[in-house]
């Protein structure tokens, strides 16, 4: 069975009403990751659902999502094979990390 390709017309449509200044400061973020808006929001809803173990695997982003880059999928298949104590230190190194570069600007 070939599997349907993502569209923007079939995904499902949800609209939220930001508070003030949010779309900006997402807007940004999502410059800096060279990403769009929507992919942002995404991926961070997706990083927060899994850290709660309230993503089911049929649910999880897939490794072919068009969504990702190759650098992307790379990232995420390493890793999805570290333990969560490991993806958790992780996480914090990356995020101490852009505090840092944060700070030295």
């Amino acid at each position: 069975m070939k599997q349907a390709v993502y569209s923007s017309r079939t995904a499902d449509k949800f609209v939220v009403r930001l508070p003030d200044g949010m779309r900006e400061n997402i807007a940004e973020v999502a410059r800096n990751h060279h990403r769009s808006m929507n992919s942002e929001i995404i991926a961070r809803l997706e990083q927060s659902l899994i850290q709660e173990g309230a993503l089911g695997e049929e649910l999880s982003m897939r490794l072919d999502s068009p969504e990702l880059s190759l650098h992307e999928r790379e990232l995420l298949q390493r890793f999805r094979q570290l333990s969560h104590r490991q993806q958790n230190a992780l996480i914090a190194l990356i995020a101490h990390d852009v505090e840092m570069a944060v700070d030295a600007e």
